[in-house]
Order: structure tokens, then sequence, then C-alpha cells
């Protein structure tokens, strides 16, 4: 189990050493953007690294989308993405759940993540394990709550596709934290990040808000919970300020 942040792309190495963190996760390119990522400067630097490193995809991407001026874009993201994440060294690349809007069949957003896996099958496969992301909020949501994420995994999971738990996203989505690795791996038999998150917000609030461990509303007794059991590595994607304490307070109480 190795702890780290989400931290700028400029200098994940750095960061990594101001927070202490074993696990960087970044961007490669504008996350709210459509360009595809270009090589990163401490490539070199990375590969030759013990740190852990984790790629997160733009948020823009939904691969789910019916609509193919989203969809048929974000595929091709998806793909870039798992290339550069690749020439980084990385382990994964994180991708959200995405959703369908209202008034759309669900199951075609289901039936659109399997076409991804399919499609590229056919090219040997991504570069990298495809991590999908639990999501917040959405009545049409492909990953938020578990009965939609069980949904998904009968269209992904013979694709080896990964998981990525995010607690706040849970949290917010209404998902009881205390029994939630059981659950998870129960669906997709694995987890292979964790976003180790506290919540600004209430349970249930739909909102995707993060916050320190210290500050937020999920009980830190929880997160510590969650951590040991997942048994993956973990990234806090809390603000910058705050993360080196929460990386200190996750080893501390999972005893490491």
């Amino acid at each position: 189990m190795r702890i780290g942040a989400h931290v700028r792309d400029d200098d994940p190495l750095g960061a990594a050493a101001d927070r202490g963190a074993e696990v960087v996760q970044f961007f490669l390119a504008d996350p709210q953007g459509w360009k595809a990522p270009k090589p990163h400067p401490q490539t070199a630097e990375l590969l030759a690294s013990d740190i852990a490193v984790f790629i997160h995809s733009p948020y823009v991407l939904n691969v789910a989308s019916l609509n193919n001026r989203i969809r048929i874009p974000s595929r091709k993201g998806v793909a870039q993405h798992a290339e550069a994440a690749k020439a980084v060294g990385a382990q994964g690349l994180v991708v959200h759940g995405g959703h369908v809007t209202k008034g759309e069949d669900p199951a075609e957003g289901f039936s659109n993540w399997r076409k991804l896996f399919e499609r590229q099958a056919e090219s040997g496969g991504f570069a990298v394990p495809i991590l999908i992301e639990n999501t917040a909020g959405g009545d049409n949501a492909m990953a938020r709550r578990f009965d939609a994420l069980k949904r998904l995994w009968d269209e992904v999971g013979d694709f080896g596709a990964g998981f990525c738990l995010d607690t706040c996203h849970a949290f917010a989505a209404g998902e009881d934290l205390v029994d939630i690795v059981e659950r998870v791996k129960a669906i997709t038999g694995r987890i292979d990040l964790v976003h180790l998150n506290s919540s600004r917000d209430e349970f249930g609030s739909s909102r995707d808000r993060h916050a320190n461990i210290a500050s937020g509303t999920i009980p830190s007794d929880q997160l510590v919970a969650v951590l040991a059991a997942a048994d993956a590595p973990a990234v806090v994607e809390t603000p910058d300020e705050g993360q080196a304490a929460d990386i200190a307070f996750l080893r501390e109480h999972v005893g490491r």
C-alpha cells in the first residue's frame, strides 16, 4: 500500500518530495479540454523514479455519451491518454464513468463503454489499464450508484477494466463507506486505486467538493478503514496546503 497525492503536472517529482508522497497522480493535458497530451518534460526522471504514477484523463471525456460529437472524441482521447500514460511509466489511467442525458436510455451508455473496450481490443488493447472512477452526482450516471456500477461491470468486466474508488464521490452519492470496499469488490472483483478524499458537504449531497481529512465531513476513522480494507495505492485529491498532513495522518493510522 503506497500513499500519495494528485499534484500539478509541471513538477510531479518535486511535489512528491514536498508532500512525502510515494504515489503521484496528475494530468497530461488540460483537464477541461480536448487537446492530445504532449510528451512530459520529466519523462526520463519519472521512469527512473521509484514513485508510482497514475494519470487522470480530462474531465470532458464521456465515453458513455449518446452524442457522437462527445463520444467519438472521448474514445480517441482515452486511447491517446493511455499511450501518454505508458510513456511516463504510469500504472493506470483514471477515467470518470460518465453519463447519458435526461430522457436517454442508460443501457445505451453502458453499451458504449463496452464498445470502447471492444474496439480497442481490435488494435491490441489499451497501453495501460483503464481505471473507471465512481462519480458523485447525476441521475443518469454510469458509476454513481452501485446498482448502475453492477450494470456497467456486466459490460466491461470481461475486458479487464480496473476500478478507482473515490471516497468523497461515494459519500456524496449516498453510498455508505462502512462496508464499501466489500460491496465494490463484490461487483468489480478489484480496487486498483483509491482517491482518499473527505468532503465539504453532507452525506448524499451529490456535490463533488473535496476536503482535507481534518476539515471534512467524513469521519476520519471511516477513511482509514476504507484504505486499510482496499489494500491498494491511494492518492489524496485534497487542497494542496493540507496534502502533506493528509498523507502523514493516513500513514500513521493505517499502520505503515
